[in-house]
């Protein structure tokens, strides 16, 4: 059963705090980058046949399996990817960066470029869930940025197939290739390259702990998005809202996996009662009901406070993935937010609009990270390059200046740089 506890009963560093993840996390995951950098397309071969139990002939997804994948697919749920898929696309129209040049003073330019990645590869998770949405989240900030390719791996099946709606998710969205790779040998392959899989320069998108890790290990030999951890909601409300609801919106995360966390603040202690009570009811209703109360037992928490302001206060000091405002005046407190990767305002307003349809982005910093980290964004797919020009005359006009700077800093040939070009 959730736990409840009154403000200052529970540190703000143990709010979202987890089991440690196993200690050898690392060494496996080394072993694995190893193997596919030497033995490229055999290793992942075999990792298909050893974690996923399939026995491939091919890894990459064929133009054929997509169209039989797409088709299989209900018109329904394919107009409503087209139509999430076109809520992401205008939010993140929005966040299109432009270049630009300054040029106030006399025979001085300069100036920022943006120039799109050109090779991007994108993780999608497979395992106990298919995630269609994490595909157009994924990729479609990277064809907004105008990246030239866009690679996708996620894990087959024992089959050897991909989920379907997967498929149908990256044909809508325009993903250019597919392969059938997951864990940290995918992240591995797109790394670092493999007779199969083309090295990529930059690497999004959430994983299991194997892949996290992976993530960790190439980053510097290539871009990421961020390490992300297990999910996290945190839920500020008042007795004002259903129990039932509140319980149904802590329980959208809990599902996730068992090391998901879900967070109660509210300032009454009879409507956190409640909302215990109303989890326990809700539990074994759900189809993953084993994964949400084990989350639930294990990392989920209430916190009662004095009052919202004082609510407010615990979030930005836990600066949680996703942060529900469940108040009648939600705008009222969003300035008072500082840390949270995606706020949800008001009482209708639950997390799994973002997660789907609303069109910000659901992959989001956890852990603690929104104090300094941004959700994925357009921005995540391009890169920005500044340039400088001066005439002769404009050189001349500063170079003592930057010959006395370099001096000061005792880098004398920076300063004869600057002021060789007017010696006799």
């Amino acid at each position: 059963m959730i736990r409840i506890y009154n403000y200052g009963e529970v540190a703000p560093e143990q709010i979202f705090a987890r089991e440690n993840i196993a200690s050898n996390v690392e060494d496996v995951v080394s072993g694995i980058i190893a193997d596919v950098i030497k033995n490229g397309d055999s290793a992942l071969f075999r990792y298909a046949k050893k974690f996923d139990r399939a026995e491939l002939t091919a890894l990459e997804v064929s133009d054929e399996e997509i169209e039989e994948a797409f088709s299989s697919v209900e018109p329904e749920f394919l107009d409503l990817i087209r139509e999430a898929a076109e809520n992401i696309r205008a939010f993140h129209q929005k966040q299109v960066r432009n270049s630009f040049v300054l040029n106030d003073k006399d025979g001085v330019l300069i100036g920022q470029k943006i120039t799109p990645i050109e090779k991007v590869g994108l993780y999608v998770p497979g395992g106990t869930a298919a995630y269609p949405s994490t595909v157009l989240m994924d990729s479609i900030p990277a064809m907004i940025a105008g990246c030239g390719q866009i690679v996708m791996v996620t894990p087959p099946n024992a089959e050897g197939k991909v989920n379907p709606v997967i498929l149908a998710a990256a044909k809508i969205a325009g993903v250019n290739r597919i392969f059938k790779v997951g864990g940290a040998q995918a992240v591995a392959a797109l790394a670092y390259g493999t007779e199969s899989v083309p090295k990529v320069d930059k690497i999004v998108g959430p994983g299991n702990a194997y892949v996290a890790e992976a993530k960790k290990q190439v980053f510097g030999k290539v871009s990421i998005d961020m390490i992300a951890g297990p999910s996290e909601i945190l839920v500020v409300a008042d007795a004002t809202n259903s129990p039932k609801v509140i319980a149904a919106d802590l329980l959208s995360q809990a599902e996730h996996d068992k090391m998901a966390s879900a967070v109660l603040v509210t300032d009454d202690m009879p409507f956190a009662k409640a909302v215990a009570e109303e989890l326990e009811k809700q539990i074994p209703m759900l189809p993953r009901a084993e994964i949400a109360r084990a989350s639930i037992d294990n990392n989920g928490k209430i916190i009662v406070a004095e009052n919202l302001s004082l609510a407010i206060e615990i979030a930005n000091e836990i600066a949680p993935e996703h942060l529900e405002l469940c108040v009648d005046n939600p705008f009222d407190y969003l300035d008072k937010v500082k840390h949270a990767g995606s706020i949800f305002m008001g009482k209708h307003c639950p997390e799994a609009l973002g997660d789907y349809f609303a069109g910000p982005n659901h992959t989001l910093p956890t852990s603690g990270t929104a104090r300094f980290s941004s959700p994925l964004s357009v921005d995540d797919f391009v890169k920005k390059t500044q340039f400088t020009y001066y005439t002769e005359n404009a050189l001349r006009a500063v170079s003592g200046k930057v010959a006395y700077f370099a001096e000061r800093e005792g880098l004398h040939a920076h300063a004869k740089s600057a002021t060789v070009r007017f010696e006799d």
